[in-house]
């Protein structure tokens, strides 16, 4: 709660400021029992100094392996690897445990930092959303980006495939 309610932190986010410590108790108790999420923190000297999640966003069938993906740190810790040590673990978690095939994103068009980091991480650019946001009483732009699983698991050959693509001569 004490790291949403820095202006200088929410205001990079899409979230509400000043959020309650209820508010935040009742949304963390709701991820703990869900099995496709996953929401990491960073903390120094008992402090949160960073905060991630990745959750899947498809309510339907068609939708499960696409997830989305947050990040917030704390101002005076940005530009430290904090972001990228985020980054790394939810991207692990979600390529070799999850089994997301699509991470995606949205995040102010005018969030250089943010971007270079999720560019870093494999996200691409997929559009804008004009006037997506309400920012300090301005309507804000964002954009849409999104990551493909690097390397896609796949099934493992059996004998028999391996077999028949080999050839005697």
């Amino acid at each position: 709660m004490r790291l949403m309610s820095d202006p200088e932190v929410f205001s990079g986010l899409m979230q509400m400021p000043y959020p309650s410590v209820e508010a935040w108790r009742k949304r963390l108790e709701q991820q703990v029992e869900q099995q496709d999420t996953l929401h990491l923190l960073a903390i120094e000297s008992g402090e949160v100094i960073a905060s991630g999640g990745i959750h899947g966003t498809g309510w339907g069938v068609r939708q499960r392996h696409v997830a989305g993906l947050g990040i917030c740190i704390a101002k005076e810790r940005q530009g430290k690897g904090i972001g990228s040590e985020v980054m790394k673990r939810l991207l692990d978690w979600s390529d070799n445990w999850a089994g997301y095939l699509r991470v995606q994103l949205t995040v102010y068009a005018d969030n250089q930092r943010a971007m270079a980091l999720y560019r870093r991480f494999g996200f691409e650019l997929e559009g804008t959303y004009r006037a997506y946001a309400l920012r300090n009483g301005v309507y804000v732009d964002t954009h849409a980006m999104a990551r493909f699983h690097p390397n896609p698991p796949k099934v493992p050959a059996t004998a028999h495939d391996l077999a028949a693509g080999m050839k005697c001569e």
